[in-house]
């Protein structure tokens, strides 16, 4: 079980990254003509966020290469969260990072040429309700929660943990940030979305 965690985590996280920012975003760019990664690299409160979110991204695949490749002595002896390790949860951690997968895919394939990473303040995008989009204002986020939510179950450890919290904050302080920005630039129409779905779920 644990060899098929250290490389199951390693491809998953390859292909979530692969497929899901880099392989989207080459597609989209492609169409539009513009690079639709629009996190400010400035000193502002919003670039601080984004900044922070991709250290977050970054570390936890840094992490996730170690655990693959590295023994996992230190972990067991040091970080190790025993209430929550136990087969069961970790069988149910990889389904649930499998499932937010394929809901991350499934919405960037719904959101089309209007998928952003970040705030796009110089082309109005079509605002997506259709899809996943009819359930959550969100999914993307959503997916994104769950398979940190998945890594924690999968390998439960102080770290992972960490992961999952930071993470968490920071894309419910950018999730705001954005249906700010769509309120502003949609008006009613996305206020009566606002209204009719949820969230996150």
């Amino acid at each position: 079980m644990t060899l098929f965690i250290k490389f199951f985590l390693l491809i998953y996280f390859i292909i979530f990254f692969g497929i899901a920012f880099f392989g989207t975003s080459f597609f989209v760019a492609k169409k539009i003509g513009k690079n639709p990664n629009v996190l400010p690299n400035d000193d502002s409160a919003y670039g601080l966020i984004g900044k922070y979110f991709k250290i977050n991204l970054i570390t936890v695949f840094l992490y996730v290469i170690l655990l693959s490749f590295g023994s996992l002595e230190f972990e067991n002896k040091y970080l190790k969260t025993t209430y929550f390790d136990s087969n069961n949860l970790k069988i149910f951690g990889i389904i649930l990072m499998i499932f937010s997968l394929i809901c991350v895919i499934i919405a960037q394939i719904n959101m089309k040429e209007s998928w952003r990473i970040g705030i796009d303040k110089e082309v109005k995008t079509e605002l997506i309700l259709s899809g996943l989009f009819k359930y959550s204002r969100n999914p993307i986020f959503l997916g994104m929660t769950l398979s940190l939510a998945g890594l924690f179950l999968v390998s439960s450890n102080c770290i992972t943990l960490i992961f999952l919290i930071v993470g968490c904050i920071l894309m419910q302080i950018q999730i705001r940030l954005e249906e700010e920005f769509l309120q502003k630039t949609h008006g009613k129409l996305y206020i009566e979305y606002k209204n009719n779905v949820r969230r996150m779920l």
